[in-house]
């Protein structure tokens, strides 16, 4: 007997066999992203878990009466890390709206230069751009300040702040600025009432960004903060160093849900026009 009589098996074996492919990549790449996540969520509710038990031992929520409590600093942390994060957005959004505006003109000079320049801190490894950054900052009176750690923050940021304002501004037509113009605006008031309205979306995603890359920052706050200056990061390193996984794993959740917020908010409000214009 051939497989001839039977001319459906001889296609749906790859027909299986492809599908069931997929769904093993599928998986094992949802394994890679959620293994871990689900790792974490799994020791903020272990009060007990050893080797080589498969689950925790007793569960409960005795470590998180501990990362509250006003004597574990988590909370005086948490409100250190999101003050230094809202005011390295403002310090951003200050620099990067007159520079993503001057910047989106098509006829700027050296228009690429500046762009690359922006790019310059993320070329180098991070610790040793930071190390440095700590030594100057040291004859400046500027380590273990939250200035300091500010400015830091604001060297990471600033990179994307420049780069998505300059394409939420290139990403508006010159027809409503023209019109505004031919009303009679003045070129700053046709900035306030057009172009910086219609940029907005973009110019909210750029905080965005620029408030989640402050608030996990950890290099550079550790090399120009410590030990004045403790952040939810460093809190949460300790934690980990010491073997206190549970307190580690409560902080980065801490860490993880506004950083899921503001993705979903990001997602939601940057167009993919303005993705488009990154760069350009």
């Amino acid at each position: 007997m051939t497989l001839d009589r039977f001319p459906l098996v001889q296609f749906r074996v790859p027909g299986i066999a492809s599908s069931l492919l997929r769904f093993a990549l599928i998986g094992l790449l949802a394994a890679a992203v959620f293994g871990p996540l689900l790792n974490m969520l799994i020791w903020t509710v272990a009060e007990a878990w050893y080797f080589p038990a498969k689950l925790p031992i007793r569960w409960g929520f005795a470590f998180w009466s501990k990362v509250f409590r006003p004597e574990a600093g988590a909370m005086k942390a948490l409100s250190t890390s999101l003050l230094i994060a809202c005011m390295t957005v403002a310090l951003s959004l200050v620099l990067a709206i007159p520079a993503g505006y001057a910047l989106s003109k098509r006829k700027l000079p050296l228009r690429s230069l500046f762009l690359l320049f922006f790019l310059l801190p993320q070329a180098f490894p991070t610790v040793a751009v930071h190390m440095n950054i700590a030594r100057i900052f040291y004859g400046l009176g500027l380590t273990g300040t939250i200035w300091g750690v500010m400015l830091v923050h604001a060297i990471q940021g600033l990179v994307f702040a420049v780069w998505i304002a300059s394409a939420a501004f290139a990403a508006i037509g010159e027809d409503q600025v023209e019109a505004a113009r031919n009303l009679g605006a003045t070129p700053l008031r046709a900035f306030m009432t057009v172009s910086l309205p219609l940029a907005a979306p973009g110019l909210m995603a750029s905080a965005i960004f620029v408030f989640l890359i402050s608030l996990d920052e950890f290099s550079g706050t550790f090399f120009v903060g410590v030990p004045d200056v403790r952040t939810l990061p460093l809190t949460m390193l300790n934690a980990a160093l010491e073997g206190n996984y549970q307190i580690a794993s409560i902080t980065a959740l801490l860490l993880l849900v506004p950083s899921i917020l503001f993705m979903l908010f990001v997602e939601r409000f940057l167009k993919a026009d303005v993705l488009a214009s990154v760069g350009k």
